[in-house]
């Protein structure tokens, strides 16, 4: 099954909260919280999430993949003269591994190489995600604390 992308609209704002949510819930398993104990710090910090993309990527496209007409991920991708900027992807637990992911970021990758642009993206350093990067071609160009720092170019 092939996934492709359609924009965020108003009503995708529980789905998107979901989909953040399941996410970060393993950082918090050691807690021992509860589901309902442990939403409303998932809520706060899935705004924190928007209000900085918002202000860091004010240009960038939301959009939901869409698999057999039902949201199974996000991506949001910033397109600027230079370079285009993958700022998250993300999938359902029950749809990762399964390549979706891959053609989802294959599809972008094609895209910016007909423009002759770069795609450049950030990855915590503990996400399996680093490995599919760099199985896609995408070089190390940087790293921080928390970061690895990463471009693709065709």
């Amino acid at each position: 099954m092939a996934a492709s992308l359609r924009p965020v609209q108003s009503g995708d704002e529980e789905f998107l909260f979901q989909l953040y949510a399941s996410t970060r819930e393993s950082e918090f398993s050691s807690l021992g919280w509860s589901r309902a104990q442990l939403e409303p710090l998932l809520r706060m910090q899935f705004a924190a999430q928007r209000r900085w993309y918002e202000t860091a990527y004010p240009r960038a496209e939301h959009h939901i993949a869409m698999v057999e007409g039902a949201p199974i991920g996000r991506m949001v991708v910033e397109r600027l003269p230079d370079a285009v900027t993958l700022v998250d992807i993300s999938l359902m637990p029950d749809h990762r591994g399964h390549g979706m992911g891959g053609a989802l970021l294959r599809d972008l990758m094609e895209d910016s190489a007909r423009k002759e642009l770069p795609v450049r993206l950030q990855v915590l350093k503990n996400n399996p995600a680093a490995r599919l990067y760099e199985r896609l071609g995408f070089a190390r160009t940087g790293e921080d604390q928390m970061y690895w720092h990463m471009e693709w170019r065709s």
